[in-house]
């Protein structure tokens, strides 16, 4: 082992729905260790907003418009990296959503909705860029899975089923594939600071926290919430060279959650 096994260099990195928060701080990080970098976003808008922020970081990196719950859509933007970038040596299937609605006020086609996004579309985007890995010889996917691929909770019912299976399409891409020399892992992000959580992490008028930052800190041994630096390092490991026997495993990055029953009620 040497330390260019952690490297990146030359590498070719396709990180979905990077335009901001978590996929952007992944595809940050593989490109400080030398991967060229390619995001996709649903809007235009996104897409420049993200290009902006990579200039901003002194990143180049490539954005294109895409909705990866579409096939025809995802075929013809790996297509297009290819021609114009590449071939994809490592995918991050990072694009998601989360609909928190009790599970008997939830429609079917809020259901749906998740699902499509949070597991479909992790299935059609590998599907896509899988037979050229092959033919290269090597390849890496990377799932963002979530603790709710373990965990249940109130309101997330379809998250947590999309999620679980996505842990399972890691494993079972794994098992398929990795005989070609492709390793697809999961990475399991605990509670993340992100401008989407800061609400449950602002201070009360009387100064306490807020309830949900008291629970999450109670029930992490780390005590405090995760960064998006937090999942740089691990990002990096499962897409280099260094994590060549680790194939089906998911990764969780959650300051201690999963290992932990949580304090004894005083």
């Amino acid at each position: 082992m040497e330390m260019k096994d952690f490297s990146l260099e030359g590498k070719i990195a396709l990180v979905t729905g990077a335009s901001y928060g978590i996929g952007f701080a992944i595809a940050s990080g593989m490109a400080k260790a030398g991967a060229t970098i390619v995001f996709n976003d649903i809007k235009q808008e996104l897409v420049d907003k993200g290009l902006a922020a990579y200039k901003e970081a002194g990143i180049e990196a490539h954005g294109y418009v895409c909705d990866v719950t579409d096939e025809d859509a995802v075929q013809a933007l790996v297509k297009q990296i290819t021609a114009e970038v590449g071939v994809i040596d490592i995918l991050v299937n990072n694009a998601g959503i989360i609909k928190r609605i009790p599970m008997c006020e939830m429609t079917a086609a809020q259901f749906r909705q998740v699902v499509d996004v949070d597991l479909n579309a992790p299935f059609i985007v590998s599907k896509a860029v899988i037979p050229a890995m092959i033919e290269k010889g090597h390849g890496k996917i990377i799932n963002i899975c979530s603790m709710m691929s373990e965990l249940g909770r109130e309101t997330v019912s379809a998250y947590a089923a999309a999620k679980g299976g996505l842990k399972m399409l890691t494993r079972n891409i794994a098992s398929e594939y990795g005989e070609y020399n492709i390793q697809c892992n999961g990475i399991g992000p605990g509670y993340i600071e992100t401008p989407q959580t800061a609400p449950l992490r602002e201070r009360q008028p009387d100064g306490s926290r807020h309830p949900f930052d008291q629970f999450i800190i109670a029930k992490t041994p780390a005590a405090r919430w995760g960064t998006t630096d937090d999942l740089v390092g691990p990002a990096v490991f499962l897409a280099s060279d260094a994590s060549n026997f680790v194939n089906g495993h998911v990764l969780y990055v959650d300051g201690g959650i999963l290992a932990y029953i949580g304090k004894q009620p005083q």
